[in-house]
C-alpha cells in the first residue's frame, strides 16, 4: 500500500497540494471557540511521548496496572492507566491498542462520556488486530452523536431538491460544480488548487506540458497560475517563470501575500527523497528567487508534500510517508525561527493521524481550522473524505466529515476555500481517467463553514402520546444561501446541526406521518426548537374547510390548511389524495349531490391547477348526502357534522404486497 500510494496514486496526488495563509492569532480562534458546538470532543490528553520516543514502556507501572485491574481496584486503575496512556509514544498506539480501550472503559464509568468518547475514536482510529470492533463499535455508537448515517443519502438529497422548486417557502441551493473554464484548465491534468488572500490569484499544477523522449512523449507536472480580473474573469493560465524545472514540480501553496511559494519537486538530484519540499519568495523586480530545498530537518528519505502554510507563514503543515508515524501517510508540521531556520518535522498527533492516510492539509486562511482528506478517520462517505479540526488551546477538536455534499463515493483531494469561505476550488474529472482533471468550484457548504460552531438541536413528537416521529430534517440559511445537507430524525426524535451564528434560518421538519412543519428562526447563540404535531390519519377533515351554504366557492381561510395537504404531497411523491364532498339532507338531493362535487372540483383544480401536483395523484368526488356522520339530523350542529370534505391521504401498494391493503393507514 505504501509503494501504490506513492506511485500510483502520486503519479497524479504526489505534487498536488492546498495552501493558505494568515497568522496563529488568538483573536480568531476566541471568535470560534466561544461556540464550539457541544458534541465536538476536544483531545482531553497531551500525549507526552509524541515526536520525543517512538515508544513507552514501564515495566514497573505496567505490573501495577494489571495487579490493580485483577484486584478490581476501579478508582486507583482509572489513575494509573490514564497516567500509562498519556505517555504513550507513536508506536504504542498500534501496539497497545487494549490499554486505550480499558481507559475508554473505565472512562465511561468513572470520568466523562466526552473523554470515553475521544477514546473509543482513538481506538478505532489506530487498531491492527487483537481488538473486538465491533464490541468497541457497539460502545462507541451507545455515545456517538456525530454519525453519518444521520445524513440523507445524497440521491435523495436532490430529489428534495428538484420538489424544492415548485414550493414558494422553500430556497433551492445556490449552484453546483462549475468548471473553472478553458483558459485555466486544459485537455491534460489539472489539479492542487491554491489561493492568494484577495482571492484573485490561483495557483495549480498541470499535466500540459509535453516533454519529447524520442520513443514518447512523457507529461512534465508544472506549475502555473491566473490571475483573477475586477469583473471575475480568470485569466489563461501561464507557467509560474523560474520555477519550473525538467523535473516534476507541483502542490503549490501560496502566502497570503503572494510573495512566498512552498511546493514539492520530485525525483531531482537536489531532493532527499522521493519528492522534497522547496521554498521560493518573490523579490522586488517580479522575479522568484531560486527554490531552496527545506533541508533535511524538514524533507525525509520517503515522499514529503501537500504544503499547507499557516496564517503567519511560520509554520508549514504537510504529509510524509516516512517511517515512524502512525499510519502509511501522516500529517506533520514544521516552524520557523527568528533566524529564519525551519524546525525538525514533527507528527501533528493521533487525534488528525490514522492508520490509513491523512492527506492534503489545508489550513484556512482566516480562521485557525485544519481541513484535510483521509481515508481512515471515522464516517467516510467514500474513499478519501475532507474533514476539519479546529485548534483551541493548543489541541485539535475531534476531525469532523464535512459532509456528502462534498464528500460523494470517490475521493476528494487537493482543495482550497477562498478567504470568505464562499467556494470551495478542487479537481475532478468527469471519467475515470485521472489525467482529465479539471479544477472546478462550489458553493461551500454549512459542514464545511468554518464559522458554523453554533448548536441549533431539538426534536419532534406527538402532541397525543409523545412518541417520537421518523422523518426528514431540512434548515435553510435565509441570509447567504449556504446549503445545509439535510439529516433524518434520531430514533429519539431528536436532531442536531452546528450553524453559523447571528443568521436568518428556515427549519423544515418533514415525514410520512405528519404534516410538514416549517419555523423561521434568528439565530443568536444555542438554540432548542422541540416541536409537536399531531400524527396524520388517512381519513381526515379541517374546520377550516367550511363552504358558505349552497356555495362551491373557495374562501381565504381554506388556503392555509389545503397548503397543509398540497406540502406533503410535494414532500412524498409516493402518496396519492382522494377528495370526497359530502352535504347535508336539506335540501333536492341531486342538487345536493352537484354542489359536493362542484366543492370537491373546486378544491382538486387549487390543488392540481394552483399548486403544481400532478393530476393523477388526485381525485375528487362527491356523495351528496348519501353518506352521513350523523344518521338523525335534528339540530343545527347535526348537519354541519355532515356538511364536510375529507382528505383521504393513501399510498399505492406493489400487487405481490403480503397485506394485500389498498392504502396505507399509516
Amino acid at each position: 500500500m505504501r509503494y501504490f500510494f506513492k506511485r500510483h496514486i502520486g503519479l497524479f496526488l504526489v505534487l498536488l497540494g492546498l495552501c493558505a495563509t494568515a497568522q496563529w492569532g488568538r483573536k480568531e480562534v476566541q471568535i470560534l471557540t466561544d461556540s464550539i458546538p457541544k458534541d465536538v470532543v476536544f483531545n482531553v490528553y497531551e500525549f507526552k511521548g509524541i515526536n520525543k520516543y517512538p515508544e513507552y514502556f514501564n515495566k514497573q507501572k505496567l505490573e501495577r496496572i494489571i495487579s490493580l485491574d485483577r484486584s478490581e481496584n476501579w478508582e486507583e486503575l482509572y489513575v494509573a492507566l490514564k497516567d500509562y496512556v498519556s505517555r504513550f509514544g507513536i508506536k504504542n498506539f498500534y501496539k497497545d491498542t487494549k490499554l486505550i480501550w480499558r481507559l475508554a472503559k473505565m472512562t465511561e464509568l468513572l470520568g466523562s462520556s466526552d473523554e470515553a468518547m475521544t477514546l473509543y475514536r482513538m481506538v478505532l482510529r489506530h487498531h491492527y488486530q487483537g481488538i473486538n470492533i465491533k464490541e468497541i463499535e457497539l460502545y462507541y455508537d451507545s455515545l456517538n452523536r456525530q454519525a453519518a448515517e444521520q445524513f440523507v443519502p445524497i440521491d435523495y438529497y436532490y430529489e428534495l431538491v428538484e420538489h424544492r422548486k415548485l414550493i414558494d417557502t422553500l430556497q433551492p441551493p445556490r449552484g453546483v460544480l462549475l468548471n473553472m473554464g478553458m483558459l485555466v484548465n486544459s485537455s491534460s491534468a489539472d489539479y492542487g488548487p491554491s489561493l492568494n488572500i484577495h482571492n484573485d490569484v490561483l495557483v495549480f499544477t498541470s499535466k500540459r506540458k509535453k516533454v519529447d523522449e524520442t520513443i514518447r512523449f512523457r507529461e512534465d507536472e508544472d506549475l502555473f497560475f491566473s490571475r483573477k480580473d475586477p469583473y471575475g474573469t480568470w485569466s489563461k493560465a501561464k507557467p509560474i517563470p523560474n520555477l519550473n524545472s525538467h523535473y516534476n514540480e507541483g502542490s503549490p501553496c501560496l502566502s497570503g501575500d503572494g510573495k512566498t511559494l512552498v511546493f514539492s519537486r520530485c525525483e531531482s538530484p537536489d531532493s532527499f527523497g522521493d519528492c522534497d519540499l522547496f521554498i521560493a519568495t518573490l523579490q522586488e523586480d517580479s522575479t522568484w528567487t531560486r527554490p531552496a530545498n527545506l533541508g533535511v530537518t524538514v524533507n525525509s528519505l520517503a515522499w514529503d508534500s501537500h504544503p499547507a502554510l499557516s496564517h503567519s507563514g511560520d509554520t508549514i503543515f504537510f504529509s510524509s510517508d516516512r517511517l515512524g508515524g502512525f499510519g502509511l501517510a501522516d500529517i506533520y508540521y514544521t516552524t520557523r525561527d527568528e533566524k529564519g531556520k525551519w524546525s525538525p518535522a514533527l507528527n501533528l498527533g493521533p487525534v488528525i493521524n490514522t492508520r490509513q492516510n491523512d492527506v492534503s492539509p489545508f489550513f484556512h486562511p482566516v480562521y485557525e481550522v485544519l481541513y484535510f482528506s483521509s481515508n481512515g478517520q471515522l464516517y467516510n462517505f467514500g474513499e478519501f473524505d475532507i474533514y476539519k479540526a479546529y485548534h483551541v488551546d493548543g489541541f485539535w477538536t475531534e476531525p469532523q466529515n464535512i459532509g456528502p455534499l462534498v464528500n460523494g463515493r470517490g475521493s476528494e483531494f487537493y482543495f482550497t476555500i477562498d478567504s470568505d469561505s464562499e467556494l470551495l476550488f478542487y479537481a475532478r474529472s468527469s471519467t475515470r481517467d485521472l489525467n482529465k482533471q479539471d479544477i472546478y468550484s462550489f458553493p461551500l457548504p454549512m459542514e464545511a463553514q468554518p464559522e458554523a460552531t453554533t448548536t441549533v438541536s431539538g426534536s419532534l413528537t406527538d402532541s397525543l402520546t409523545g412518541s417520537p416521529f421518523q422523518g426528514i430534517v431540512s434548515i435553510i440559511d435565509l441570509d447567504n444561501g449556504n446549503e445545509v445537507a439535510p439529516r433524518f430524525l434520531r430514533p429519539d426524535g431528536s436532531f442536531e446541526f452546528e450553524l453559523i451564528n447571528q443568521t436568518n434560518y428556515l427549519l423544515v421538519l418533514q415525514g410520512d406521518d405528519f404534516f410538514r412543519i416549517e419555523e423561521v428562526f434568528y439565530l443568536d447563540g444555542p438554540m432548542e426548537l422541540n416541536q409537536v404535531t399531531e400524527p396524520i390519519a388517512s381519513r381526515m377533515k379541517f374546520e377550516s374547510i367550511e363552504f358558505d351554504v349552497g356555495k362551491a366557492e373557495l374562501k381565504t381561510e381554506m388556503y392555509a390548511d389545503l397548503n397543509k395537504v398540497v406540502n406533503f404531497l410535494y414532500d412524498n411523491p409516493d402518496f396519492k389524495l382522494r377528495i370526497s364532498g359530502h352535504t347535508d339532507s336539506v335540501g333536492d338531493p341531486a342538487k345536493n349531490l352537484q354542489l359536493s362535487q362542484e366543492r370537491a372540483e373546486n378544491i382538486l383544480d387549487y390543488i392540481v391547477i394552483f399548486a403544481g401536483i400532478i393530476e393523477g395523484r388526485v381525485e375528487a368526488r362527491g356523495y351528496g348526502d348519501t353518506m352521513p356522520i350523523t344518521e338523525t339530523e335534528e339540530t343545527e350542529a347535526d348537519r354541519k357534522i355532515n356538511r364536510r370534505v375529507e382528505f383521504e391521504i393513501y399510498r399505492d401498494f406493489l400487487p405481490d404486497d403480503e397485506s394485500g391493503a389498498i392504502n396505507n393507514d399509516f
